[in-house]
This record gives C-alpha cells, sequence and structure tokens, in this order.
C-alpha cells in the first residue's frame, strides 16, 4: 500500500466542502455565499492541481 498523501486528502475535503457549500447556498437563496463559494472550489482545485503537477515532476526527476 502507498503512502497517503495527506495534503491532497485535505485538498479533496476542501473542494467537496465547497461544493456542499454551493449547495446550500442556493438553498438559502444567497448570491454572495455561492459566488464566494464557486471561488473558494476554482482556489482550491487549482493549488491541488499544481501540486499535484509539482509532485509527480519531482517524483520523475529522481
Amino acid at each position: 500500500m502507498k503512502n497517503i498523501q495527506w495534503i491532497f486528502v485535505l485538498l479533496a475535503c476542501l473542494a467537496a466542502t465547497s461544493i456542499m457549500g454551493i449547495g446550500i447556498f442556493i438553498s438559502e437563496g444567497s448570491l454572495t455565499g455561492v459566488l464566494l463559494s464557486i471561488v473558494a472550489l476554482i482556489f482550491i482545485m487549482g493549488f491541488g492541481f499544481m501540486t499535484k503537477k509539482k509532485s509527480r515532476e519531482n517524483n520523475e526527476k529522481s
């Protein structure tokens, strides 16, 4: 079994929380909350993809 990379687990949980936030804010009718959740989701997903790319590049060169 491979080692767990906790940063990716954390990022996945944060992204899932942002997606849940979008649904919650839609049901409450809060446009500001929806927009903030979408921005948070884009930031978290982007950071996760950048981190994954860097980790792949470091593993290939070693």
